[in-house]
C-alpha cells in the first residue's frame, strides 16, 4: 500500500488530488492546519492531519503522527498580498508568501526525508505554476501573461528551481513540478477555465510514477514543460 501526505489538502486542489490517489488506492494523509476542517477529507476517506507549513513544530509533529511515507505531495500555497504591482509592495508581503509557498515546500520536505528514506520508490511532488515560469510571464497570449503581482510568481520559479536541486541531490527519489494551470479555484475567483480535475491530472501522474519515472522535471496536464 502507497501511503502519501498532500499539504493543503482540506478543499481546492489538495483536495481533488486526495480524492484521486485514493480512488488509485493510496492511504492519504490530508494535511491541513486545522483538523476541525477536514470533513470532506474524511468523507473520501483520507486521515486529517494538522500540519502549518509555515510552523517548524508542527510539521514534525504530523511526521511523527505518519506509519510510513511514500509519495509527499507539497501542495499548501497561499496567493498572498500585493496582487497588482510594485505600488503595495513590500518586504513583509513578499516574507508571508515565501514563508508558505517556499520556505513550507522546505520545511516539510526536510522533515519528511527520513520517512521517505524508508520507502522503496520515494516520490515528491510541489505544485509550482505556469506563473512562475519566466517564459510564460512574458509571451502574449499564454494565460500568465496579464499577471503583474510579484510575491506569488517569484516563489513559484522558487519552487520550480528547489525542485530541480532537490532531484540532483536525491538521485533515489522522483522529485518533480506540477502546474495545475489557470483551473477554477477560490484563488482566482473560480474565473480560470479548467476544473479542478484537469488542474490534478499533473499532480496524480507524478505521485504515481515507478522508480523509472521522470524526476528534476516541470509538467503539466499536456506532459513535460521544456525548458
Amino acid at each position: 500500500m502507497t501511503t502519501t501526505l498532500i499539504t493543503g489538502a482540506n478543499r481546492s486542489l489538495g483536495l481533488e488530488t486526495a480524492r484521486r490517489l485514493l480512488e488509485a488506492g493510496h492511504t492519504v494523509y490530508a494535511g491541513m492546519r486545522d483538523p476541525a476542517t477536514g470533513d470532506a477529507a474524511r468523507e473520501l476517506g483520507a486521515i486529517p492531519v494538522a500540519l502549518d507549513v509555515t510552523d517548524q513544530q508542527s510539521v514534525e509533529a504530523a511526521m511523527a503522527s505518519l506509519p510510513a511515507l511514500d509519495v509527499l505531495v507539497n501542495n499548501a500555497g497561499i496567493l498572498g498580498d500585493a496582487l497588482h504591482g510594485v505600488d503595495d509592495l513590500d518586504a513583509q508581503a513578499m516574507l508571508r508568501t515565501l514563508d508558505t509557498n517556499v520556505l513550507g515546500v522546505v520545511r516539510v520536505t526536510q522533515a519528511a526525508l527520513p520517512l521517505l528514506r524508508r520507502s522503496g520508490s520515494p516520490v515528491i511532488v510541489n505544485v509550482a505554476s505556469g506563473v512562475g515560469w519566466p517564459r510564460w510571464l512574458s509571451a502574449p497570449g499564454h494565460d500568465e501573461y496579464p499577471v503583474r503581482g510579484i510575491p506569488y510568481a517569484t516563489s513559484k520559479a522558487a519552487v520550480i528551481a528547489l525542485t530541480v536541486q532537490y532531484a540532483k541531490n536525491l538521485p533515489e527519489f522522483r522529485v518533480n513540478a506540477s502546474d495545475p494551470g489557470y483551473t477554477s479555484t477560490e484563488f482566482n475567483g473560480f474565473n480560470g477555465h479548467q476544473t479542478v480535475e484537469q488542474g490534478t491530472d499533473a499532480t496524480v501522474r507524478l505521485a504515481t510514477i515507478g522508480p523509472d519515472g521522470p524526476t528534476g522535471e516541470f509538467h503539466n496536464r499536456d506532459g513535460r514543460i521544456e525548458y
